[in-house]
């Protein structure tokens, strides 16, 4: 059988090594595996970075049936957190700071709802706009921490739970201060971060402005969305299901980080 021709989107050699462990569910030489596992990741890949739909995979890759159902079996068996968890950790050593971080910044992007996602879309009035809310915990270098997506009308200070919670479990309650911006002032919101050991720090501009202002420590986060934004799969919310939309923008950031891992440790030579 004729190799297909490569797609900018596929895996390295070094970064099918490192995440190989991961996703393998079943041993690679399983009788009951039909397809190689590393083209499925492909394909996932494929997707993700280009946006198209599931069943408009090209005929090169596996089926796009076998694909969407590897890909929730990896997202339900928490795969994706997993690389994301060590990936954070080996660059937050590459850059000379400690496995675990003691910060955390936490926002929200809306993304634009579709008839596939529109049953659980909610409308936020700030951004006039009808989707779904992706509330997302990044570290001060900008690498994911926690994610979870809730209905677009829901508020951001009533997600701080949720999140530190997420973000204590990630890094062993080593976070100490969690930055965010205004939308989440408020008592609640602060006794919620202060349950999980966590103060919550409110950035606001010091004097009115007028233009896109880089805040300190805010920006982070804003950047991480714009990483996230290059993969067009997550430009609006295509999902059924809150969850894969959740587990696609993980896949998005183990695409990110393998890649920057690989060049700081210079893995491909």
């Amino acid at each position: 059988m004729t190799a297909r021709k490569p797609y900018p989107s596929d895996v390295q050699d070094e970064e099918w090594d490192f995440v190989a462990p991961y996703l393998s569910l079943l041993p690679l030489d399983a009788a009951q595996r039909e397809h190689s596992l590393r083209e499925v990741f492909n394909a996932l890949r494929w997707l993700v970075r280009s946006g198209a739909p599931w069943r408009m995979l090209p005929h090169d890759f596996p089926p796009w049936y076998t694909v969407y159902q590897q890909t929730q079996r990896w997202i339900k068996a928490g795969c994706f957190e997993a690389i994301v968890h060590d990936l954070r950790s080996l660059l937050r050593l590459a850059a000379g700071r400690e496995p675990a971080p003691t910060a955390t910044i936490l926002d929200s992007r809306t993304i634009q709802s579709t008839p596939e996602s529109g049953a659980r879309a909610g409308y936020d009035g700030a951004k006039r706009r009808k989707g779904s809310k992706v509330h997302a915990a990044v570290d001060t270098l900008g690498h994911l921490l926690a994610l979870h997506v809730t209905p677009a009308n829901e508020q951001d200070r009533d997600q701080v739970a949720q999140l530190a919670k997420s973000v204590q479990e990630a890094t062993n309650l080593n976070v100490e201060i969690a930055y965010v911006d205004q939308g989440y002032t408020g008592e609640a919101a602060a006794e919620q971060a202060q349950d999980f050991c966590m103060e919550l720090v409110v950035v606001k501009h010091t004097e009115a402005k007028r233009g896109f202002v880089l805040l300190p420590k805010r920006w982070v986060v804003e950047r991480s969305f714009a990483w996230a934004a290059r993969f067009r799969r997550l430009a609006r919310d295509y999902e059924r299901t809150a969850q894969t939309l959740a587990g696609l923008h993980y896949v998005a950031f183990v695409c990110l980080m393998l890649s920057k891992t690989m060049a700081v440790f210079d893995l491909s030579s």
